[in-house]
């Protein structure tokens, strides 16, 4: 059996060194390094807004996309917090989000929460 070698990081924690010292860093090192074949950060919260607004995070997002992490967030986040369109300009997808997470849980994946 192959070993699953995909990170996912549900990022719900929007303080700005957290987001930019532990999320950034370790999603787009773990790419660029190679410690996992793929690297998804589900923004879920109040991260919605923050990615959405500030434009930091904004340019620490696009450096981790090239070096190849996957960003996702919860479309009821993006709603409630009228960001979606917001996310969407920034190429990040905006889906539901309770079921994949649901099942990432269930399937014991491997799963960190900021």
């Amino acid at each position: 059996m192959k070993e699953d070698k995909h990170l996912y990081i549900l990022w719900t924690n929007s303080d700005i060194l957290t987001s930019k010292h532990m999320v950034m860093m370790y999603a787009t090192n773990a790419m660029l390094r190679k410690w996992w074949d793929n690297v998804t950060v589900i923004i879920w919260g109040a991260t919605a807004k923050l990615a959405a607004e500030d434009e930091d995070i904004q340019m620490s997002i696009k450096m981790a996309m090239q070096a190849g992490v996957e960003f996702t967030a919860c479309v009821a986040c993006a709603n409630n917090l009228e960001v979606k369109e917001d996310l969407e300009k920034l190429n990040i997808e905006v889906i539901p989000w309770g079921i994949g997470l649901t099942e990432i849980l269930q399937n014991n994946q491997k799963l960190i929460t900021i």
